[in-house]
């Protein structure tokens, strides 16, 4: 049974960081392609960054510069790190993962980041 467990949201201050992670069990994380998507209220969830089983990046123009993907293969986890957080980054971040050539098939329950101005 594949589980993605995130953690690490809360509320901070505009120019303040958070850092997430997204527990893997029931697959090797390194081996599939993960993602970071938000969801803010009245919005329709988007992707922030996703992050290869080969290692390669990709992020929102939103977020570029101040977000990085990132993954502990020992501890089947995946990272996001949030730098200069603005307002309008609030949102509930889900982590997601897939195999090659298919959508994204597992999804995490997500975690509410709050960023006050």
């Amino acid at each position: 049974q594949v589980q993605l467990v995130e953690s690490g949201g809360g509320l901070v201050q505009a120019g303040g960081s958070l850092r997430l992670s997204c527990a893997a069990s029931g697959i090797i994380s390194s081996s599939y392609s993960m993602a970071w998507y938000r969801q803010a209220p009245g919005k329709q969830r988007e992707v922030v960054t996703t992050i290869t089983s080969g290692g390669s990046t990709n992020y929102a123009d939103s977020v570029s510069g101040r977000f990085t993907i990132s993954r502990d293969i020992a501890k089947n986890t995946v990272y996001l790190q949030m730098n200069s957080l603005k307002p309008e980054d609030t949102a509930v971040y889900y982590c997601a993962a897939k195999r090659i050539g298919s959508g994204y098939a597992y999804w995490g329950q997500g975690t509410q980041v709050t960023v006050s101005s």
